[in-house]
């Protein structure tokens, strides 16, 4: 491991090194325009120098720290990891870092993750939050990310009720006659609950008769093997579709389904929601409506950089679309 000087360099020795004033130094590293010479001549002296741009003393005198604080549950689910890696790319890709907090849906660690980002003066926060009396300064802008908080905080979120629609037609279209809707989730008011509205929506106007099993985060999973065997007669279930509010939910689904004895998707087809893929980027864990994650991303970071906030929209809503994951019939 090489030692680094002791000294570090700064811009007065860019300046020199290029032979040109520290004021064009200045606007090179803050990306304004100068001549095409002076802009190569001082990217080549910060090469050469090695030197590194200290963007929190920089972002101090000029208001900004660029860092933004993202905020999820946790890092097990993968569609939070996913959500987490494109926001960081996003935010990279502007010049920007990210502070992360895992809060293990507690709100008390909300709270405390929000107190930390304030006293750090991070930029802005993304947050997928769990806690509906979280507590942020009226000046730090905030974007949510599926939850309402009010129309004074922007929320982006996929269409939900459009996803919960799609999954009920492709179920029909692929031969389905009866179906079912599973659910577990939070009893906050948040846009995935409407997962459940389009399903229905989609199931009457089909004419499609359908079954519901709807708990609230923490109940045992058992509740749903349960719910599976009460609709189990001999050797076949009451219903050949079921649309699962996560693609979570579906794989547990599924196993319990096969060592019931009943094949997939030849029984019963199954739908799951999020877009999860095995390790990240190979096939489709089950079939789905899939997320736009790197365009939520992205509308997250832009929202929660810009700088004139008085025409951010209230819910910024994006398509979904349907993939296949063979556990449908094609």
């Amino acid at each position: 491991m090489s030692r680094q000087q002791s000294s570090a360099p700064t811009m007065k020795d860019v300046a020199r090194e290029a032979g040109v004033a520290l004021g064009t130094v200045s606007k090179v590293i803050n990306g304004l325009p100068v001549g095409e010479d002076y802009r190569v001549r001082v990217e080549e002296a910060v090469k050469a120098l090695n030197y590194r741009v200290n963007n929190y003393a920089r972002g101090l005198k000029g208001g900004q720290t660029y860092i933004i604080a993202v905020m999820v549950p946790n890092l097990i689910n993968p569609y939070f990891c996913r959500i987490v890696h494109c926001i960081n790319k996003e935010l990279a890709d502007r010049g920007y870092k990210m502070l992360l907090c895992a809060t293990d849906y507690d709100p008390e660690q909300e709270q405390a993750c929000v107190i930390m980002a304030e006293q750090q003066k991070v930029d802005g926060i993304i947050c997928l939050s769990y806690n509906p009396d979280l507590e942020v300064s009226e000046d730090l802008p905030l974007i949510s990310i599926d939850r309402y908080f009010g129309a004074q905080i922007p929320c982006v979120a996929s269409d939900n009720y459009g996803g919960g629609r799609l999954a009920a037609e492709k179920l029909v279209e692929n031969g389905c006659r009866n179906l079912a809707f599973l659910r577990i989730g939070s009893v906050l008011t948040n846009e995935p609950n409407k997962r459940k509205d389009g399903f229905i929506n989609g199931c009457e106007a089909m004419g499609i008769p359908y079954s519901l099993k709807i708990v609230d985060d923490g109940t045992p999973y058992s509740d749903f093997e349960e719910f599976l065997r009460e609709h189990f007669h001999d050797g076949k279930l009451d219903f050949d579709g079921i649309f699962c509010v996560t693609d979570s939910l579906a794989h547990q689904i599924i196993g319990s389904l096969r060592s019931m004895g009943l094949r997939v998707p030849e029984d019963v087809q199954v739908v799951g929601f999020d877009g999860i893929r095995s390790f990240g980027d190979l096939e489709y864990t089950c079939s789905t409506i899939v997320q736009p994650v790197e365009d939520l991303a992205a509308q997250c970071v832009r929202m929660v950089l810009e700088k004139d906030r008085t025409q951010m929209p209230a819910l910024a809503c994006l398509s979904v679309t349907y993939a296949y994951g063979g556990t449908t019939k094609k």
